[in-house]
């Protein structure tokens, strides 16, 4: 019997303390979404990126990247967009993505979304901007005598910064890509 009672007690002290906990943690006020136990989970002690920001010197909260980090994913890229650079770019870049169908494939995929709009199906510098008059100015066509003598990683190389009038994609595409086009645009275009 008193085993009986003892378990009846610590049931009614459970229901009790459920009930008091339920009652207690509902608030009536419909414009309050009831207690905050933990104030920074709903009033965020965050800056937003471009509020001012006492904790640093410049008092901005955007603050550029540290001197000499890499972002990453970015692999860095010793070349410039100058014609030395470029010179040197093809003479020592070396192809690391091997030659198989996938990867010709693939390279003819990539050229028809970065490059077919301005140097064309055929890599002849009639790309569909340059037909309409959308562009002024006549892309390089890949089928010249200069250009089917460069080797594969002048192309690479200008694809990655540019030149002339043409911008830099290397931000767009990443590395083996890039090799992948310039793979295509000897293996298939130029032939």
């Amino acid at each position: 019997m008193k085993g009986r009672k003892s378990i009846k007690q610590v049931l009614t002290f459970a229901f009790l303390l459920l009930t008091f906990a339920l009652i207690s943690s509902c608030d009536y006020n419909r414009r309050s979404t009831g207690w905050q136990y933990f104030d920074d989970m709903v009033n965020s002690p965050a800056y937003e990126s471009y509020t001012p920001n006492p904790n640093f010197g410049d008092g901005k909260t955007m603050q550029p990247p540290v001197a000499g980090t890499i972002p990453r994913g970015m692999v860095p890229y010793p070349y410039e967009k100058t014609d030395e650079d470029r010179a040197l770019a093809a003479k020592t870049l070396i192809n690391d993505v091997e030659m198989t169908t996938l990867n010709l494939d693939r390279g003819e995929r990539m050229y028809g979304i970065y490059c077919m709009q301005c140097h064309g199906e055929k890599g002849d510098g009639q790309g569909s901007l340059f037909t309409s008059k959308k562009y002024p100015y006549p892309p390089a066509s890949l089928l010249s005598e200069k250009m089917m003598a460069n080797p594969e990683a002048d192309i690479y190389h200008v694809i990655t910064v540019g030149h002339g009038v043409m911008g830099a994609h290397g931000s767009m595409i990443n590395p083996d890509d890039r090799w992948r086009i310039a793979m295509y645009i000897k293996e298939e275009l130029q032939k």
